[in-house]
């Protein structure tokens, strides 16, 4: 990685020991301990990983950065993103640092911070952290010496304080006795906590890929491939299947009969829950551009309103923020439940579904599909050069007249490849196609 950019959408992510290098990641580690010290307050900073294997070179080249420059880490090892964010706050600490790339193939790892209050950080702050980072001498000189270095100690018991915090965002008086509950944690940073958590609730648990050996970690597994937990379910009967992804931040569940619940189903069904119980703040939630216009009617027809923003779990935060509301979430499984937590959480997301499942007194594959969705269309097209849109003669008129049609339509660059993501929803799927390879072959004429 150059010395421009460091951060992208969520944190620092490429491949281990090409981009993510212990060079790369000391200087990281000495810029944003320098970054942290401006307003420390404890002058500790937690650090915790999910399984793959470069965690080891990752994490031991971050404490001695992070130790160089004066700051008393604590390590907590393999632990979920979303318990990073909790047990900064709750400990109070200056800052969490977790080491993973979620969903990413075992090669890859990147590194997220959180500030104190245990938010994901601000634009702002990373681009201070990247000017410190490009700053060679200001590097150099940051070294402390003598008693003024930091230390660094291995701490195993704060497990149990993110379990307490899990099971308190769970409604007291139900329990999941009688629920069988197969759970696919990925071989990843949840193998531990999850089944911990549902089974003192009181579930019947099954678990699976819950062996990581530091390169199986979403190796054909957890959320984003769901075909093994589906085939448990069924094999064992189960009444739910959760899957998380690599760091637990995000969810997919399978139902009774074997079915992956599509994301925007899960957010329908998690918000009208959230109202019945009458924690929607405003009968308000958040989603991002990609949700369905089928979650908006059946939404609207409950009497919530939605507020859309860019794709993203940080993103979803920072309008949930802004508009005062504490439930939002992503259809690819990033839920966040404001009153319990700053970041997408898979575990607490899944509690949620459990219990309304249980209140419900239904099969789950009956409470989890509250509506049919539209038909929608992703395509990629590979591009050559990445032209302002509204600049192509006759995108205007084209967009204009899928409006016309009544089609919801996104368009965009891929923020890391040469790809233009085209995304089109409406009513009839003949219809849809035809419209999708008619806009593929206009942006392979204008942009290749």
């Amino acid at each position: 990685m150059g010395q421009g950019m460091v951060f992208g959408t969520d944190g620092v992510r490429g491949k281990a020991g090409v981009e993510i290098t212990p060079m790369f990641v000391m200087r990281l580690g000495i810029a944003a301990g320098l970054h942290f010290k401006e307003q420390a307050t404890s002058n500790k900073i937690l650090v915790g990983k999910d399984t793959r294997r470069s965690g080891y070179m990752i994490e031991n080249a971050l404490v001695s950065a992070l130790t160089s420059v004066g700051y008393d880490v604590m390590q907590i090892g393999p632990m979920p993103t979303p318990a990073i964010a909790f047990l900064t706050e709750n400990m109070r600490c200056d800052a969490g640092v977790m080491i993973s790339a979620s969903h990413n193939p075992f090669e890859d790892n990147g590194i997220k911070f959180f500030d104190r209050f245990g938010d994901k950080l601000q634009k702002q702050s990373e681009e201070q952290i990247e000017k410190i980072f490009s700053d060679t001498e200001r590097l150099e000189n940051s070294c402390q010496c003598g008693v003024a270095i930091g230390s660094s100690k291995r701490i195993d018991d704060v497990i149990g304080r993110y379990i307490v915090h899990l099971k308190n965002s769970f409604p007291k008086h139900l329990s999941l006795q009688g629920m069988r509950i197969v759970i696919d944690t990925a071989n990843g940073a949840g193998y531990k906590v999850a089944p911990i958590v549902f089974s003192e609730l009181g579930a019947d648990v099954i678990v699976i890929n819950d062996e990581p050996n530091g390169s199986n970690i979403n190796a054909q597994c957890g959320a984003l491939y769901p075909l093994e937990l589906s085939q448990e379910v069924k094999r064992y009967r189960a009444d739910l299947g959760i899957a998380l992804d690599g760091d637990a931040d995000r969810l997919v569940v399978v139902d009774n009969a074997g079915e992956v619940v599509h994301g925007d189903k899960l957010i329908g069904v998690l918000a009208t829950y959230q109202q019945q119980q009458e924690k929607l703040a405003h009968d308000k939630i958040v989603v991002t551009t990609m949700s369905n216009l089928a979650l908006q009617a059946y939404l609207e027809k409950q009497g919530i309103s939605l507020v859309r923003c860019g794709v993203g779990d940080k993103l979803v935060r920072k309008s949930m923020q802004e508009h005062k509301i504490n439930f939002g979430g992503e259809q690819s499984g990033h839920i966040i439940f404001g009153d319990y937590a700053k970041t997408g959480d898979g575990i607490m997301s899944a509690l949620q579904v459990a219990a309304c499942v249980i209140e419900s007194k239904k099969p789950s594959n009956k409470v989890l599909n509250p509506f049919e969705l539209h038909p929608q269309i992703l395509e990629n097209v590979r591009i050559k050069h990445k032209k302002p849109l509204e600049q192509i003669p006759g995108f205007n008129e084209l967009i204009g007249s899928l409006e016309q049609e009544g089609l919801r339509h996104l368009i965009r660059y891929s923020g890391t490849e040469n790809i233009l993501r085209i995304l089109l929803e409406g009513e009839q799927q003949a219809h849809l196609e035809k419209r999708a390879q008619e806009l593929q072959a206009f942006f392979k004429e204008h942009l290749t």
